[in-house]
């Protein structure tokens, strides 16, 4: 049933790394010294915008959720990634994948939920690249499917130019 799952989910068009949409023909080429005000995920395109202060689009990447991604994280070990607006409280220049983004989750709500549900809420949801020590081919393979605990992955080229691009604090709202 899971293997049906992810062969439907993985079925949807997605939007090729770093080529912009029709929508986003204004967004920059060059990014030095732009920042992003804040990130917008939507689940259900497997996609993630960085968004300048006008809430235009100034990149959008690929990315991979968690092996179980439909619906919001509700415990644990559900391979779900979070839905709702967070906040990047930190970043890890050591990552186990090449380097990663802390998403702040879980939130007062999601304790609250949680705990209404007598299950512990998980944490540790990041935005990251590869994991260190996987070849290319390895890679090549995974960006197909939804492959993370619940975090959202994306390449390593991409998780450097997202580290550039945003600061801690920056809000991030991640939609079905």
């Amino acid at each position: 049933m899971r293997n049906q799952q992810v062969a439907m989910l993985t079925n949807q068009p997605r939007p090729p790394v770093n080529q912009l949409l029709p929508d986003e023909e204004a967004a920059p080429v060059n990014l030095t010294g732009v920042t992003a005000s804040s990130i917008r995920v939507l689940k259900g395109l497997r996609r993630m915008d960085m968004l300048d202060e006008n809430g235009n689009t100034i990149r959008s990447y690929k990315i991979s959720l968690g092996a179980n991604p439909v619906g919001r994280k509700e415990k644990e070990g559900d391979e779900r990634t979070p839905e709702g607006l967070y906040y990047i409280e930190g970043r890890n220049p050591k990552s186990d994948y090449h380097l990663s983004l802390k998403i702040s989750y879980p939130q007062p709500t999601d304790l609250n939920r949680a705990k209404q549900k007598g299950v512990r809420p998980g944490g540790s949801i990041f935005i990251h690249g590869k994991p260190n020590g996987k070849s290319w081919m390895w890679w090549k393979y995974a960006q197909k499917y939804d492959w993370t605990n619940g975090c959202i992955a994306v390449s390593n080229e991409e998780i450097e130019e997202i580290w550039s691009l945003i600061a801690d604090g920056t809000p991030i709202e991640i939609k079905p």
